[in-house]
């Protein structure tokens, strides 16, 4: 419905201000602001309880920001826009008053769409002819909020990268089958923030949670026509909002219940860092739904394409790409990144597929205005930044090439580590520089270890269990005609596709994840864990569960003994990670003795199986076994306090072999003895003292490590260091 009431006539509209853009409350009454280059008229559309639609031709326009104050408005009021202006898509401009349009600022938004025909500026059956079908009341309506919170003694954690375990987890996935979550709030910020996920979180480790997509994203309507949803979230239209099927309120709720999850996990010294998805909209290509962006100001927020405008230039895969050299459209991405720091308390973001946003142009530019503003920015530039750094355009693998102060997720860390430990022949070199922080990537920039988030699995592929399950993905359920997925995910089924009841594949299959874990969590640089790979999750071989909302994707707490026994294995490895600093370095190895801090040796060393040091041929062979020993004398870091580290010195024992094999301890010059720590081989580790110059069997397809307490360390025979600069 839309009319003209007596409200209108009695409502007072002041000028406002064109600044902050978005509907602000300051609790006398609400500022709105909006930009549009292109716009001829903007009305402000208020929408009360019953459907009614009140519509306000906005008084004030300054450099293209449309602005009014409403004295008396208050919380929880619905509104949107409508813009007039030319509908000329072949020079780029889709305004079109018909459809009622999201505030791109907007704190909160009610409800979802479905694929009705009003929502869309086209006709299906007639794409050339134009639809002027009114959208109210099947869009979603921005929701004016209340902003105070009472954050009470709130502080950000601050974790140092090096002391950081990332825990990468869905909202709902997480928390949607927990038998001591309550049920009314299953699924929500307010399990999230439970005292029992927060437990689980502790007693794994676990100091930073990096939440998938958590601002307001649309239903893809070709997903609901298959029965199915966006469950992952990456197809963002509200970039300062939460997402409201979070939240168990109603309307507006949504940001107190998020507010109230981050205070609660910063309370249990526990950072939130978001994954955000700044380089597309829901709206989709040409063929998609006018919801916000389109129907504001197409040409200034979308990159078209040059030679034909009614095209969107895509390098994302989902229809359109942000135009990031537009300076209203970098003023949105760092008001929303501000927003989310200052006023909901977040620590961190990753930016999906951050390539994009490097893009001026056609090309991948680390220079970029983006990284520029970013760069300079005193409070986004203070918080953790987290690059996914490619996207699906040329150019777009840019692992390795982010600015300084970034940190990226390594692909090629993933993909090394699968490789070596589904035995692939000439991968220990390789994978040696990603065990020990891949310098290779990051240190010519003069970044170190911690610009390296290590991760073997993430929401997108293969959970950790699945990983050693399959060698095929099984995405039957997507009805995508197994189309969909990565159809190369470095997989290994060990004998069997999926579930077996043979205990000698069952065994391997669970050494394996050990394995990946203790590899993982030992490397230098950052461990990311997917959620629920620390109990064996799976899903069933579907490596992209993108549109599963359902027991699937989510995590099943219901642990035989097995996962169990992996839990207790995984807390166990993260805790030797947090009491040993050499598992956590600041700085790459040096490898010689001029670096080696309170030792007269390197601090690190690489050996053959049989105790003597790696030589170069030794790297480019076949061989799928070393040992490496780690001096804990020679960190060469000072703690916080200025103080000089040591620690423990370790050996760590890989044979990613079919067969056993005889490791010879290395000699010491005092002490000569080594106590086993981890062993994924064994249900239960001996305990007991090992010899320097005897050989301790290491079974196949395991890690063995081993410590030297800091005041016996021992050292290699002729101290020996490895050329090989990891």
């Amino acid at each position: 419905m839309t009319g003209e009431t007596t409200w209108k006539a009695a409502m007072e509209i002041w000028p406002g201000t064109a600044y902050p853009l978005g509907a602000t409350y300051d609790g006398s009454g609400v500022n709105f602001a909006l930009f549009s280059e292109v716009a001829d008229v903007v009305e402000l559309c208020l929408i009360d309880d019953d459907g009614v639609e009140t519509r306000i031709a906005v008084p004030e326009v300054d450099h293209f920001v449309w602005h009014c104050y409403i004295p008396g408005l208050q919380p929880g009021q619905r509104y949107g826009y409508r813009v007039h202006g030319p509908y000329e898509p072949e020079a780029g401009h889709r305004c079109d008053p018909s459809k009622l349009l999201l505030d791109p600022y907007a704190k909160a938004i009610e409800g979802q769409v479905t694929n009705d025909q009003a929502l869309f500026s086209y006709d299906f059956l007639e794409p050339a002819k134009r639809n002027t079908d009114d959208s109210l009341g099947k869009t979603m309506l921005s929701v004016v909020i209340n902003p105070y919170f009472d954050w009470g003694h709130d502080r950000p954690p601050r974790h140092d990268y090096h002391d950081t375990v990332i825990y990468e987890a869905h909202v709902k996935g997480l928390t949607m089958t927990h038998p001591d979550v309550p049920e009314d709030i299953r699924g929500t910020y307010a399990a999230i923030g439970h005292p029992v996920i927060i437990d689980h979180l502790k007693a794994l480790g676990i100091n930073a949670i990096e939440l998938m997509p958590v601002h307001q994203y649309v239903q893809d309507t070709t997903l609901q026509a298959r029965g199915l949803s966006n469950y992952w979230g990456y197809n963002t239209i509200g970039f300062l909002a939460p997402h409201n099927a979070y939240a168990r309120g109603q309307q507006g709720q949504q940001v107190t219940e998020f507010k109230a999850m981050v205070k609660a996990l910063h309370e249990a010294d526990i950072e939130v860092i978001l994954d955000v998805v700044y380089n597309h909209t829901a709206e989709g290509n040409e063929f998609g739904p006018t919801l916000c962006f389109r129907g504001l100001d197409n040409a200034s927020y979308y990159r078209l394409v040059d030679t034909a405008k009614q095209h969107y230039y895509d390098t994302t895969g989902t229809g359109n790409s942000l135009l990031m050299r537009n300076p209203h459209v970098l003023q949105l991405i760092m008001d929303s990144l501000r927003y989310w720091v200052t006023e909901m308390h977040v620590d961190g973001f990753r930016f999906d597929l951050a390539a994009t946003l490097a893009r001026q142009f056609h090309e991948v530019d680390k220079l970029s205005a983006f990284f520029d503003i970013i760069q300079q920015d005193p409070v986004i530039s203070q918080v953790k930044l987290i690059a996914e750094p490619w996207d699906v355009g040329d150019g777009g693998y840019q692992v390795g090439n982010f600015p300084p102060m970034w940190t990226e997720w390594n692909g090629q860390y993933r993909d090394t580590v699968r490789d070596f430990w589904r035995g692939v022949p000439a991968t220990l070199g390789e994978f040696a520089s990603r065990l020990t922080g891949s310098s290779d990537l990051y240190e010519h920039s003069g970044r170190k270890p911690i610009a390296s988030i290590n991760f073997i699995t993430a929401h997108d592929g293969f959970t950790l269990r699945d990983l050693v399950s399959y060698n095929e993905k099984h995405n039957a359920a997507n009805g995508e005609g197994g189309q969909d997925g990565e159809s190369h995910n470095r997989s290994w089924n060990h004998g069997v596709e999926g579930p077996t009841d043979d205990p000698e594949i069952s065994a391997l299959r669970l050494r394996q994840l050990r394995n990946f874990l203790t590899t993982l969590l030992l490397s230098q640089g950052v461990p990311m864990i997917s959620h629920g790979d620390e109990i064996g999750r799976t899903q069933g071989g579907n490596n992209n569960v993108y549109c599963q909302d359902n027991e699937i994707a989510w995590v099943d707490w219901e642990l035989d003994e097995d996962q169990l026994e992996l839990l207790e294995f995984t807390k166990a490895v993260v805790r030797l990670r947090r009491n040993h600093a050499v598992f956590r370095r600041r700085r790459f190895f040096a490898g010689s003795a001029d670096h080696g801090g309170q030792s007269t040796l390197g601090d690190i060393y690489w050996l053959k199986p049989v105790g003597e040091p790696m030589e170069e041929a030794d790297w480019s062979g076949d061989a799928l076994r070393v040992a490496v020993w780690l001096n804990g004398h020679a960190i060469h870091e000072p703690d916080s306090r200025g103080q000089m580290i040591t620690d423990d010195d370790f050996l760590v024992l890989l044979n990613a072999d079919n067969d056993e094999a005889a490791f010879t301890l290395p000699s010491a010059e005092w002490g000569e003895r080594w106590l086993i720590e981890i062993d994924t081989s064994a249900d239960v580790v001996d305990p007991g003292w090992h010899e320097a110059d005897s050989a301790l069997a290491v079974g196949p397809r395991s890690v063995v490590i081993l410590r030297c307490p800091r005041e016996s360390a021992p050292v290699p025979t002729g101290a020996a260091t490895s050329e090989r600069k990891v």
